[in-house]
């Protein structure tokens, strides 16, 4: 059958020419006499409908074809009135289009229109108004946040030398008093000290590269430090202030807080804010009404309960959910599980999981690629014959510790635990199993932060081993206890043991541990949250080729001044080393010292 002739094409519904014309002319009309354009919903003549059209493109809906005998549905397809295309639909069927053909033509002129819209030019239009906007709001943000002035305590530049270039956009502002107290506190070899040093020599370079006068403000970003967008002004003049007669203006403290509620009364346009470490002086900010706030730059974490636990319950369903497509395989004494499912992306490197029951499983993460995660069993250390220098595993908990201490692609192992969990002992016998049995290390280096928990003995006499002896008395109880596993042993045997320990356990000082390199050593660092970030990286750096270097404390029990659980050097390498394949990190829950001591930590 041959095919019919191609329909005749009909008369233009809307002339192109027409559409533009009638734009300008509407565009015209809006900036002018800004009259309304008619709605849908109100009467429009035939011709009115072809020249009625907003400057917006019409949306034409796409269709695989009309059907026969529903003009009005496909029109109402054709031409959406939500997007501002002002045309009567029953007018423009009334117009002409009374046949399924003129429906089609109309579509296809309708697309050529919304084709116009979509070219390049429009599209790169609508890009530069949607950046505009986006620059406009950053602006605006911008604005809006640079209102605030931080006035800085002395402690917060001594407890943090970079704290001047940790306000964002902010400006920040030292009275003169702060550099007083700077200078004084400049001399010596501690800490503190150093500080002080580090942030004089900052201010001098920052003096030197912006080349501005300090009352004006000057650029925080001049010596490289990019996210730090604002500027630092230093007070240059005197200013007035009255504080309660209760306060005497000699003391420094005071006068900080009169120079704040001086900038509070002249800087209208500001928020003025007092950032110190020192509690009572931001409750005496607070009584004045000043704004005060603690310095939380140096928070690795604001709730400690969010820290990384090293280890992960699977839920009950785990092989039902993550058992399709399973691979498992043995390797020295191993074995290996290829899994694939939703929890492997919230999984990280050398991180355990374990599931209690009839299907239990203790495995480590061994390697994450995309969505498949590579399990390893674990080696059971609560068995007596894994016995580590005598010591078993006691909980789970432990179990996992040992399995870290005696892995030698391990290099950094952090023990987060309460008292009497158990974290000297593992790492003395992990120790002591790798040096003298397996020979895997030539030596044992212990060492701590020498801070007193009351009032300081005073010195110590002898050499830096013999000083250092009171500060280890962890050591000495827990090699007794190592020492003690044989009782079948002699007298002499475990003389002869203790002193083959002895000579293979070194106790080193912190303060001479800058520019030293240790290699194939197993460094034991104890009581580690009493350590800052920088102290603890310092520790960490001197290890060399072979070495293993293993974490300890309990961030409850911090003893340094103006550290708190937050901002303890502990936290911090547990946070920055997770997910690391040479590191692994366990929080001891169980304390397995003696039921006095496990009741002391629960009710005291």
């Amino acid at each position: 059958m041959p095919l019919p002739p191609a329909p005749r094409k009909p008369a233009t519904l809307i002339d192109l020419e027409t559409v533009a014309k009638q734009r300008t002319q509407g565009a015209r009309k809006k900036t002018t006499l800004a009259s309304p354009m008619p709605t849908l919903a109100s009467p429009v003549a035939d011709t009115d409908a072809q020249t009625q059209i907003d400057d917006r493109p019409m949306v034409v809906a796409k269709s695989s074809g009309p059907r026969p005998g529903d003009h009005v549905h496909d029109m109402q397809a054709l031409i959406e009135p939500s997007t501002g295309a002002r045309m009567n639909v029953q007018t423009v069927i009334d117009a002409g289009l009374g046949s399924t053909q003129e429906a089609i033509e109309a579509k296809g002129r309708s697309a050529e229109i919304v084709d116009e819209a979509d070219s390049p030019l429009a599209q790169q239009r609508s890009k530069n108004i949607a950046n505009s906007k986006t620059s406009s709001n950053r602006r605006k943000k911008a604005r809006s946040s640079a209102s605030r002035l931080f006035v800085l305590d002395t402690n917060v530049l001594l407890h943090d030398p970079s704290s001047l270039f940790r306000f964002d956009e902010h400006d920040v502002y030292l009275p003169m008093v702060t550099l007083e107290e700077l200078d004084a506190h400049k001399k010596g070899m501690s800490e503190v000290s150093r500080h002080a040093r580090q942030i004089s020599r900052s201010l001098d370079q920052l003096m030197q590269a912006s080349g501005s006068d300090p009352a004006l403000g000057m650029s925080l970003d001049a010596l490289g430090n990019t996210e730090a967008s604002g500027k630092l002004l230093i007070q240059t003049q005197g200013l007035k202030f009255d504080l309660p007669a209760g306060l005497p203006e000699g003391k420094a403290d005071n006068q900080i807080l009169g120079v704040v509620k001086s900038l509070q009364a002249s800087r209208t346009d500001r928020q003025v804010v007092l950032v110190s470490k020192d509690i009572n002086m931001r409750i005496k900010a607070r009584a004045l009404g000043l704004i005060a706030e603690d310095y939380l730059n140096d928070q690795v974490l604001e709730d400690t309960d969010l820290l990384y636990s090293g280890m992960t319950a699977l839920p009950a369903d785990f092989w039902e959910s993550h058992g399709k497509g399973i691979e498992s395989w043995q390797q020295t004494g191993y074995t290996y599980y290829r899994i694939q499912g939703p929890l492997v992306p919230s999984l990280r490197v050398n991180e355990y999981v374990y599931i209690e029951g009839t299907q239990a499983l203790h495995a480590i993460v061994r390697e994450i690629v995309g969505r498949r995660a590579v399990l390893q069993t674990l080696r059971d250390y609560g068995h007596p014959k894994h016995a580590v220098w005598g010591i078993t595993a006691r909980n789970r908990e432990q179990n996992f510790a040992m399995n870290l201490l005696m892995d030698p692609q391990v290099d950094f192992v952090s023990l987060l635990g309460q008292a009497g969990t158990g974290k000297t002992l593992l790492a003395l016998a992990a120790g002591l199993e790798q040096v003298i049995e397996a020979r895997r290390y030539s030596e044992i280096i212990m060492t701590r932060a020498t801070v007193p928990v009351g009032e300081d003995i005073g010195y110590l006499p002898g050499t830096e081993e013999e000083k250092m002896q009171p500060w280890m008395g962890a050591l000495e109880d827990n090699l007794e206890v190592l020492n003690k596993g044989d009782s079948s042993s002699s007298q002499w045997e475990r003389s002869s043991t203790q002193d083959l320990i002895r000579s293979r356990v070194k106790v080193k000082a912190m303060s001479f541990m800058r520019g030293r390199t240790f290699v194939n050593k197993f460094l034991i660092v104890d009581e580690a949250q009493n350590l800052t970030p920088k102290q603890m990286k310092t520790l960490i750096t001197r290890a060399g080729p072979g070495t293993k270097v293993i974490c300890m404390g309990n961030i409850a029990q911090i003893d340094t001044p103006y550290l708190t659980e937050g901002s303890s050097g502990l936290t911090y390498v547990v946070d920055r080393f997770k997910g690391w394949s040479h590191a692994g990190h366990i929080t001891l829950q169980r304390g397995e010292r003696s039921r006095l001591a496990d009741f002391a930590s629960e009710a005291l």
